[in-house]
């Protein structure tokens, strides 16, 4: 069975990423993409699905582990009767070789180990043909995929699967190499385990030191930049959302989707939390895999992408595994991307109008895609859309699509004011009146105080904390300051946000969901603009405490039973607290930058 979400840390290559857990169980990882098939998907099943577990031969779970410094090389502490050994995991960053290195390392004592490699590629579903080679070296092999073991420690199959157990004593070393390579092509020559571990090393330190921000939660802060480092596709640019699927929103429930996909509506929050941070490189990556991916005929345009940009991204459920504590459906590819979210409009001209101002490129390499989106917006704002939740029941008038439809005519005005771009500004200002007029019309319950989910209802939604961030309306609005106070009084959880009255959603999904993580740091960042600093520092703190041990955070956390749930670790939660974090401490807020005129 495996082990609670917030039991599990990260490593990776820039290019995919796996899950370790604190028994030292490998029980999710994908190779060659984020998105690919998993070798390794106990994490939704068993071990039977594929696991490569390294621990005590007498069991036990790890009594400590830590990333090396500001790396992504995980060091795990397991104490037996006999001594005391540390396995160190991480991932080559070498070109295009993909290696994911293990080293067993005695520290007192004289330990035994077992090692139990189970491959099973497909999501747990085919097993690989597995023969020695002459030098040694173990290889799995199935239809296009391949992989390679190489170490010093005897081998051995049993029951299908690949068995070693050995000693390691004070001061020895015992490496593992798995490294994937297309089944048509030849295997890669070995690689030194140390050298590796040095180049790691010095890849994620040296990334990590350019991170500008120097407050009191700088430690926080880089982990949460360095997250978003590792789940950025080097190849292209594109930012998966997660390196999971079918983590489930609520135990045993049936939201359980694939987000190993590249979201638009993550591009202004990323871009923004990177430009700020410093990374001008990322940055400039992200929006340029932005501008690739939506060109193209603007009523084509999805909320979400392939980290090439790809456009089909066909979602089907894998019957044979169980799912995560039983959660079902496992679904992998993501049927959302074919919803219309007018929001993510307004993210792409946020996300372009600031990229200039950050000095990435000429805002007139870009102006003829904002112009035609916009163009295209202005026919479809008024419309019904699965809004920023991406509800599967229907469309509705979601309150903060209307926003957002709003910030892309204001972002295109700006942009053209600004950069002294030709554009159609008289009928643009007359469109945005229209939308500000219309939205603060009925999407506000003058009976709850309070902006509602969707026009003339009744519903709260905490994206609706975004209106001041956004610059639709100043924090100091009465209309905004009964919307902060209607989602504290009606929306927060022992002090962590929901994204919306559960019990009274229209939408038709089950209630008990955890906090929305993102959510609870967007109250945050209303505390700071309102002036509540203290207020804003408390509840920045309790999601700091929600972090695991290793600094990751999920999705969503559920206060009442303790959990982290859904895909993890998250790149909207950790943007989210990479941002208010900066909001807290610097006087050039991020939030405050977005809505700037």
């Amino acid at each position: 069975m495996a082990g609670r979400i917030e039991d599990y840390a990260l490593i990776g290559d820039c290019k995919s990423a796996a899950l370790v857990g604190r028994d030292g169980s490998i029980d999710w990882l994908c190779w060659p993409r984020f998105d690919s098939g998993a070798c390794f998907a106990a994490l939704l099943g068993g071990p039977e699905h594929g696991r490569w577990l390294i621990g005590p031969a007498s069991g036990g779970k790890a009594t400590r582990r830590r990333y090396r410094g500001k790396t992504f090389v995980l060091e795990t502490d397991f104490e037996t009767g006999d001594g005391t050994v540390t396995v160190i995991d991480f991932m080559s960053i070498r070109g295009e070789r993909q290696d994911l290195i293990r080293l067993v390392v005695g520290r007192s004592g004289r330990v035994a180990m077992r090692s139990e490699l189970v491959i099973r590629f497909g999501y747990g579903d085919v097993v690989p043909w597995v023969n020695r080679l002459e030098d040694g070296t173990l290889r799995a092999i199935a239809g296009p995929d391949q992989l390679a073991l190489r170490t010093p420690a005897a081998l051995r199959g049993e029951d299908l699967k690949t068995i070693s157990e050995f000693t390691v004593a004070a001061g020895e070393t015992v490496p593992f190499t798995l490294s994937y390579v297309p089944s048509h092509v030849p295997l890669p020559l070995p690689v030194d385990p140390g050298v590796a571990l040095g180049e790691a090393e010095v890849f994620w330190t040296r990334w990590a030191e350019r991170c500008r921000y120097e407050g009191p939660w700088a430690d926080a802060v880089v982990r949460s930049h360095l997250v978003l480092k590792a789940l950025t596709y080097a190849p292209t640019g594109g930012i998966v959302a997660a390196p999971t699927t079918s983590l489930p929103e609520l135990l045993g429930g049936p939201r359980n989707w694939d987000y190993r996909h590249c979201w638009l509506r993550d591009s202004t929050f990323s871009l923004l939390s990177l430009m700020n941070a410093g990374y001008f490189d990322e940055a400039q990556a992200w929006r340029d895999w932005l501008l690739r991916t939506v060109a193209g005929s603007p009523d084509r345009i999805q909320i979400m992408y392939g980290l090439a940009g790809e456009r089909d991204l066909a979602e089907r459920e894998l019957g044979w595994l169980p799912g995560y504590e039983c959660s079902q459906p496992v679904r992998i590819g993501n049927a959302a991307h074919r919803q219309l979210q007018l929001d993510v409009y307004g993210e792409v001209m946020d996300t372009l109008y600031h990229a200039p101002r950050g000095g990435l490129g000429d805002s007139k390499a870009s102006w003829g895609l904002q112009r035609a989106l916009v163009s295209h917006l202005e026919t479809i704002w008024q419309k019904p859309d699965e809004g920023i939740w991406e509800v599967r029941s229907g469309r509705h008038q979601f309150t903060h699509s209307k926003v957002m439809a709003w910030v892309a005519l204001d972002r295109a005005i700006r942009s053209a004011e600004e950069f002294r771009l030709e554009a159609p500004l008289e009928r643009w200002r007359a469109t945005r009146n229209q939308i500000h007029e219309e939205t603060c019309r009925r999407g506000y319950n003058v009976d709850l105080g309070s902006f509602v989910q969707c026009y003339d209802g009744k519903t709260l939604d905490a994206s609706l904390l975004l209106i001041p961030l956004v610059g639709f309306l100043p924090v100091d609005d009465p209309r905004v300051r009964g919307t902060v106070k209607a989602i504290e009084q009606r929306l927060l959880v022992e002090g962590f946000v929901l994204r919306y009255n559960s019990e009274v959603t229209e939408d038709g999904l089950p209630a008990g969901e955890g906090a929305f993580l993102a959510c609870s740091f967007w109250l945050a960042d209303n505390f700071v603009l309102l002036g509540r600093d203290d207020d804003a520092r408390k509840l920045f703190e309790r999601l700091l405490a929600v972090r695991n041990d290793v600094g990751l955070l999920a999705e969503e956390y559920n206060p009442r039973s303790r959990r982290q749930l859904g895909n993890f670790p998250q790149a909207f939660s950790h943007v989210a607290l990479a941002d208010t974090a900066r909001n807290l401490t610097e006087a050039a807020k991020p939030a405050r930058q977005r809505s700037a005129p």
